[in-house]
């Protein structure tokens, strides 16, 4: 064992048990919310040929309830957890997600009664990523905090991965009748098994006695590796608004968010309308670019960390990552160039996923690193409430992304290539957009301590 094994040794990992926890409630958490980017096919599918009847505006209006009321709720789930604490906050939110995910089964065919139970489904799934940002800021130093919301946010591509698989299993094992019931009531019932591990194993860090002093200590360094001073507990909520760290996420949120809830929850029909591919042959296909959107979480995660151990600052080492992770989706561009089947033939298929998995991936790299800004910049009683208002813009985002493609499919029906290209200059300029006004926003680091 290496000298500096032996130190890690001592320090302990108990932490790292706590970010895994995360990842499983992440992972449940896009499970839950991706089945319905899989039942897409069967809602818009004609009456007379077993299927809902439904039009892609119609399934936008699914979507954008959906992304709406977690808008709205992430910024009230937010300022909750900073008053109740995450273990109580977290397990609410996640009782709240799986009873009305399996509530879903019940809706029957009545568009307004999906978005009706898909909006109290979305209140409850507001709360994952404000109450884990706040506990990664509990549990882990600074330099580590980019990796570690990179290890529990990649649960989002995980969930993503495994509803490819489930979800047209289930209309296969079941039949198309049965088969979409028994999609949402199995993936919302996973998450009370959660429950249990979560009372079992979760503290935090003061009252965990698991926890041994030596890593305690260690994650109560700061950058300079002394304790670091506790602040005061009251944060005035709208004082927020005052700052331009806070006006910096709100920014990154709003303008990128949106581009991964496209990929969630129109890839699929993308592959259908561009390849002529049946609903049950993109399974794999977005599972590949699911499954490269982890690396990109994990790697993308590390960076910043690989920057900081070279003696660089923390605010200079995230914004250096995240620039050049803003210039990946650029390659986006030329998706449906060579999605030409007629130029490429077979491989068309191949090329188009190849550069859709660079922009899946770059954004669960920038992802990871944008929450950990908040951490960064924010007093650790604040980042739940920062994350909170952060992620409502980042909603808004995605419903205005969410609309536009049903529109743009309704109005290019025939042409529906069209609409995906309009779609793919968006997610591409998406992120050099959001660090350009971020970093013009706050150009050099400045710690909020008034707080």
């Amino acid at each position: 064992m290496t000298d500096k094994d032996a130190v890690k040794a001592a320090i302990g990992k108990y932490r790292w048990t706590i970010c895994t926890l995360l990842l499983f409630a992440t992972t449940i958490n896009y499970l839950d919310r991706q089945v319905i980017s899989y039942l897409k096919e069967f809602f818009c599918r004609s009456t007379e040929l077993g299927g809902f009847g439904w039009t892609n505006k119609e399934f936008s209006y699914l979507t954008s309830a959906f992304t709406g009321m977690y808008a709205v709720m992430t910024i009230f789930a937010g300022r909750l957890i900073d008053r109740i604490g995450t273990k109580l906050g977290l397990a609410w939110s996640l009782v709240v997600w799986s009873v009305f995910g399996v509530l879903n089964a019940f809706a029957g065919a009545t568009v307004w009664l999906h978005l009706t139970i898909r909006s109290f489904f979305a209140a409850g799934e507001a709360g994952n990523f404000p109450a884990s940002n706040r506990i990664v800021a509990e549990w882990f130093p600074k330099k580590e905090r980019a990796l570690a919301v990179g290890v529990y946010n990649s649960g989002s591509s995980v969930g993503a991965m495994i509803a490819a698989l489930f979800v047209p299993w289930c209309m296969v094992a079941f039949g198309d009748q049965l088969g979409w019931k028994m999609a949402f009531i199995i993936t919302g019932a996973v998450g009370l098994v959660w429950l249990i591990f979560w009372f079992w194993l979760y503290e935090t860090p003061k009252n965990q006695q698991r926890l041994l002093k030596a890593e305690y200590d260690y994650i109560h360094m700061d950058d300079n590796g002394a304790p670091a001073a506790e602040a005061p507990k009251q944060v005035p909520w709208l004082a927020l608004l005052n700052y331009r760290q806070t006006w910096s996420f709100i920014v990154g949120k709003g303008l990128t968010d949106g581009i991964w809830w496209f990929y969630l929850f129109w890839l699929p029909d993308y592959l259908i309308k561009q390849f002529h591919m049946a609903p049950l042959d993109v399974r794999w296909p977005t599972f590949v670019v699911y499954g490269v959107a982890i690396v990109g979480s994990v790697f993308g995660g590390s960076i910043p960390m690989m920057l900081i151990n070279r003696g660089m600052e923390v605010y200079k080492a995230r914004m250096t990552a995240m620039i050049l992770i803003a210039v990946c989706p650029l390659a986006v561009l030329s998706t449906q160039y060579f999605a030409n089947t007629e130029r490429y033939g077979s491989l068309a298929l191949r090329l188009a996923i190849g550069i859709i998995c660079i922009g899946a991936a770059a954004h669960q790299a920038w992802s990871c690193n944008l929450f950990t800004t908040v951490s960064d910049m924010f007093p650790k009683h604040a980042v739940a409430s920062i994350t909170g208002i952060g992620t409502m813009a980042g909603g808004v985002g995605g419903v205005a992304i969410q609309l536009l493609v049903g529109a743009l499919r309704d109005r290019f029906a025939e042409a529906p290539q069209t609409a995906y290209f309009i779609m793919f200059t968006i997610c591409s300029l998406a992120y050099v957009s959001a660090w350009a006004i971020m970093k013009m926003l706050v150009p050099r680091y400045k710690l909020v301590t008034d707080l």
